[in-house]
């Protein structure tokens, strides 16, 4: 059984940090390039990082720019999301994603709040 399972997120003030991790199970992961999208309320989803299968290449949604860092350990099944400099405006509900060429899996997501 494909899983893909957020964990990492929560409530932190404006300039703080947190570290979102994806588990995988069920399928190659290594063979997989993963994302990170976000969405928040009333807003479509949104493309925030990517990596490719190991991790030499990345991408960042031009607004995270310096501020996220994605990351993988294939030998954990595992991508990161380390959050730095939070706004107000990252406020979403992440979500990982495993892009294969035949297919597309994603996670439940976790809840990212930035507030004081």
């Amino acid at each position: 059984q494909v899983q893909l399972v957020e964990s990492g997120g929560g409530l932190v003030q404006p300039g703080g940090s947190l570290r979102l991790s994806c588990a995988a199970s069920g399928f190659t992961f290594s063979s997989y390039p993963m994302r990170w999208y976000r969405q928040a309320p009333e807003k479509e989803r949104e493309l925030v990082a990517t990596v490719s299968v190991i991790g030499s290449r990345t991408t960042y949604l031009n607004s995270v720019k310096g501020r996220f860092t994605i990351s993988r350990d294939n030998a954990k099944n595992t991508v990161y999301l380390q959050m730095n400099s939070l706004k107000p405006e990252d406020t979403a509900v992440y979500y990982c994603n495993a892009v294969g060429i035949q297919n597309t899996y994603w996670g439940q997501g976790t809840q990212v709040t930035v507030s004081s």
